[in-house]
């Protein structure tokens, strides 16, 4: 049976890492003063968006200054928290529903609202793409939907992804921000994407853009993704393009980073020292097909094995699965499935892949699997209950694999998000 010891010590790597970015940790020395003749409009979204709510009425209330904020956040189903000031609305991830739409024209509303003495702070963290969506006009919400499936089953990056849907949002693209102006923004945010872009994380909704209509065009140009007439019809008018560096409309806004993918690896990575490793650090912004990755990560580890090393392979980043199958997973699911393949049953190296938000891919619910460990025994283990590795993979069925064997990771919302954290752990 899979070592107990070894399992331990993949989940304390990977509860390191998403434990290090929740927002009761990071926020609060983020956090403004109330203006002194104003008020705080708190408008948020995204998978930790709730957490951050939270952190950010308990900052206040312990000032005293309880009564001079108020606002509205949308989160993930099954990630709202109980509240006191801040109203919280729950919304749908990865393809968006009808309250995506309802939480986004309230926080456009609410930053019409703000007065010349008051601060508008948008608590901003992954997951706000899709929880935060308002089509432009002409864009049904229906059209929008189905381009989103479209998209999760391309295989295209999320960068790429969310570049097509900032250009048919009336709140992404910096277009929020536009309706703060001229009144103060500050927009804090944990960051889930390659490179801590902000005008990625949540889609930018506060911030300058660099991609452009030509960009979103070609986006599904080069995924094969036929749009709707309607879709067609907006990414070729120029009133939906996003705002650009220099617009007067975001000149009273300032934007903060308070938490990254880095620092969450760095605190897994620290762990593994202290256990004896030596850490190979990827790099937080890995792209790629996960099952292709997970192969070269594999081959990595039994170089090192081979070698006689010691050593954590870890590496953050965001990998995609093109979907052919019609099984259940995620990416992390996958690279899991992918890497025990490859693998093949070498003793000594284990591996871990999990979203830091708690949730992989499957079906958008709060207790589906954030990811899965693989240990040496795996195949022998999923052999002795007739699972074919390679066929589950084939069928992009990774949780209908490691289910079984008890190897998926159940840990429900974290209530933050800086992307996934991957490590392969080689003992001589």
């Amino acid at each position: 049976m899979a070592d107990a010891a070894q399992r331990a010590t993949l989940m304390a790597l990977y509860e390191a890492a998403y434990t290090t970015a929740h927002p009761s940790t990071c926020l609060p020395p983020y956090l403004p003063p109330v203006p002194p003749n104003g008020r705080i409009i708190i408008i948020g979204g995204g998978k930790g968006s709730a957490a951050m709510a939270v952190a950010t009425e308990q900052h206040y209330i312990a000032q005293g200054q309880g009564d001079k904020i108020s606002g509205l956040i949308s989160t993930r189903h099954g990630f709202g928290l109980p509240t006191q000031i801040i109203k919280i609305l729950e919304a749908g991830h990865p393809v968006p529903d009808a309250n995506s739409i309802e939480g986004a024209k309230q926080a456009i509303a609410l930053a019409k609202s703000a007065g010349p003495e008051d601060l508008v702070l948008c608590l901003l963290s992954g997951g706000a793409s899709a929880i935060w969506s308002a089509p432009v006009d002409g864009v049904t919400f229906e059209a929008k939907q189905q381009l989103t499936k479209q998209l999760l089953r391309s295989g295209a990056p999320i960068s790429e992804m969310n570049c097509v849907r900032k250009h048919l949002s009336q709140i992404k693209g910096g277009k929020l921000a536009a309706a703060v102006y001229p009144a103060r923004l500050l927009t804090v945010s944990i960051s889930d994407v390659p490179g801590d872009h902000p005008d990625e994380i949540g889609s930018g909704p506060t911030v300058a853009d660099r991609s452009t209509l030509a960009d979103a065009r070609a986006v599904l140009e080069r995924w094969n993704i036929a749009p709707s007439p309607e879709i067609a019809t907006a990414l070729n008018n120029p009133a939906n393009e996003t705002l650009k560096a220099g617009d007067t409309k975001l000149s009273s806004s300032e934007y903060k980073i308070v938490a990254a993918p880095k620092a969450s690896i760095e605190a897994a990575a620290k762990i593994a020292r202290d256990k004896g490793y030596r850490v190979d650090f990827l790099g937080d912004s890995l792209e790629g097909e996960a099952r292709e990755v997970a192969k070269f990560h594999a081959a990595m580890a039994l170089d090192a094995k081979r070698r006689g090393e010691k050593v954590a392979i870890m590496s953050g980043g965001e990998l995609t699965v093109t979907v052919k199958g019609n099984g259940s997973g995620g990416p992390n699911q996958e690279y899991a499935l992918g890497l025990a393949i490859a693998l093949d049953g070498a003793p000594g190296i284990s591996g871990l892949a999990g979203d830091t938000d708690g949730i992989d891919g499957g079906g958008g619910n709060a207790g589906d699997p954030a990811g899965a460990i693989v240990f040496p025994d795996t195949i022998n283990r999923a052999l002795a209950q007739n699972l074919n590795a390679a066929k589950f993979l084939e069928n992009n069925d990774s949780t209908g694999f490691f289910r079984p064997i008890g190897d998926l990771i159940l840990c429900g919302p974290t209530q933050t998000n800086v992307n996934d954290f991957r490590v392969v752990l080689v003992d001589p």
